[in-house]
């Protein structure tokens, strides 16, 4: 399966991540969606006020060294990651 095709897939399957998912890894996957998708930040920093802006763009500023394809892999990774971490904690409550 070509890497584009298995990103796309796994960003579908991000949206069925329960809600326990902590902020962290949000954020995490967030940047490396952008990072995948956009590329580097493009962006300013948002406000002092905009603390979630703010997180959302350090997130992303962190991991701008990555490549398309480093970070399409990596997010893959992690998607598989918390999926499987989500279905352990259903199968042991």
């Amino acid at each position: 399966m070509f890497l584009q095709e298995e990103f796309e897939e796994y960003a579908e399957k991000a949206k069925t991540l329960p809600d326990t998912t902590t902020n962290e890894s949000k954020l995490c996957l967030y940047s490396l969606y952008k990072q995948a998708t956009v590329g580097p930040v493009n962006t300013d920093r948002p406000g002092l006020f905009d603390l979630a802006g703010k997180a959302k763009w350090d997130a992303w500023k962190s991991v701008e060294a990555k490549s398309k394809e480093e970070a399409m892999a990596d997010y893959i990774t992690k998607v598989k990651q918390l999926l499987e971490e989500a279905a352990a904690a259903s199968a042991s409550s």
